[in-house]
């Protein structure tokens, strides 16, 4: 019998990869009600952007705990929050100078 329960891994793993879309998707929305209404205060988008670093931070955790090995989803995923961190610094950065 192997001394690694090799289901259970894969579950651990499944696990900590639904719990990081879930918290990517509600990153999202989060970013999506910020743009909802019309900005009248910068520090609510970089709240947001802040969110989104945190978010690529976990993601690499993840990528790196499931060896990479995701199909290219964790990628793809990854890549993603990279371009929603680069507008959300912009968008920032706009509202500051709106000011």
């Amino acid at each position: 019998m192997p001394l690694i329960d090799s289901h259970r891994i894969t579950h651990i793993n499944g696990e900590i990869m639904k719990t990081s879309l879930l918290a990517i998707s509600l990153l999202t929305f989060a970013a999506g009600a910020a743009f909802a209404d019309k900005v009248r205060d910068w520090h609510d988008l970089d709240k947001v952007h802040t969110h989104i670093v945190e978010s690529i931070h976990e993601m690499e955790r993840a990528r790196a705990a499931n060896h990479y090995d995701m199909a290219g989803h964790g990628a793809k995923a990854e890549e993603l929050l990279h371009q929603a961190e680069r507008e959300l610094h912009e968008a920032v950065e706009s509202a500051k100078a709106a000011r």
